[in-house]
């Protein structure tokens, strides 16, 4: 491979310059550089920096900039119904939930391992802020992550073994590094549904990290899952080498609601 060495032009007046920059950005896909040139030669000028350093600060927020939207595309990729973080969790409105817990978790060496977590609690204790979040630390840590409902998840895989491509969709989300399961329990699966569930399970079991949110204990899971021995094999993946979370049973919503008024 050969590679042509360009001559520097030489006497460019700013207004080419400019326009130069434009377009060279434009072909580059360079769109911080292009938006911010002017005002980072502008300050290079005032605090008398090298060339090198000038280039340095232009390279460094593009790569800021470029990562930034990286987050962001990885968060909207998920589909998080809304956004929940971590570091907004009102640990004082639930005393069951330890900061270092959830720190070690927001860390992410589970998701690298492929290993289960499960958010059990009542409704109101905090089980979807903390799933939300946690995806979201993991989204932005570079994690592929999907958030979906779990009867929503059930319906999409029997809309598409009807439709005959089972396979595919079963496929898909065996693909992402963590799929976060929500509201798994509130509803009672049929037989199919349960099995079809199980699928997605055993495609990630050891291999890709799954997140559940529940507000029954596994002693009532025969309520959603009737079938006792596949019952018994769902949590069994659901919990091998995994994390168990109990959020207690008293609302966080209404606790932290009445934190809020306290304070005011």
């Amino acid at each position: 491979m050969t590679t042509t060495k360009t001559t520097p032009r030489r006497g460019i007046t700013d207004p080419a310059a400019t326009a130069g920059i434009d377009a060279a950005c434009r072909d580059l896909r360079l769109p911080t550089i292009r938006a911010r040139a002017g005002e980072f030669a502008a300050a290079a000028e005032r605090e008398h920096a090298t060339y090198a350093g000038f280039l340095a600060e232009l390279l460094l927020a593009e790569c800021d900039d470029r990562d930034a939207r990286r987050k962001e595309r990885r968060i909207r990729d998920a589909g998080f119904p809304r956004a929940k973080r971590i570091e907004d969790f009102d640990y004082a409105a639930n005393p069951n939930i330890n900061p270092a817990t959830i720190a070690t978790l927001a860390a992410g060496n589970w998701i690298a391992a492929g290993s289960p977590l499960c958010l059990i609690g009542d409704s109101g204790t905090g089980k979807s802020h903390l799933l939300i979040g946690l995806g979201t630390a993991a989204a932005e840590a570079g994690y592929r992550v999907r958030y979906v409902l779990a009867s929503r998840l059930v319906n999409e895989l029997a809309e598409a073994e009807n439709d005959k491509h089972l396979t595919k969709i079963i496929a898909r989300y065996g693909r992402v590094d963590l799929l976060c399961l929500d509201e798994l329990g509130y509803l009672e699966l049929d037989r199919r549904g349960a099995e079809l569930l199980f699928q997605v399970l055993t495609e990630r079991e050891e291999r890709s990290a799954i997140a559940i949110a529940s507000n029954e204990p596994f002693s009532g899971w025969t309520k959603t899952f009737t079938d006792p021995r596949l019952c018994a094999a769902i949590i069994d993946r659901l919990t091998f080498n995994g994390t168990i979370l109990e959020t207690g049973t008293t609302s966080y919503r209404l606790t932290s609601t009445k934190n809020r008024k306290t304070a005011q």
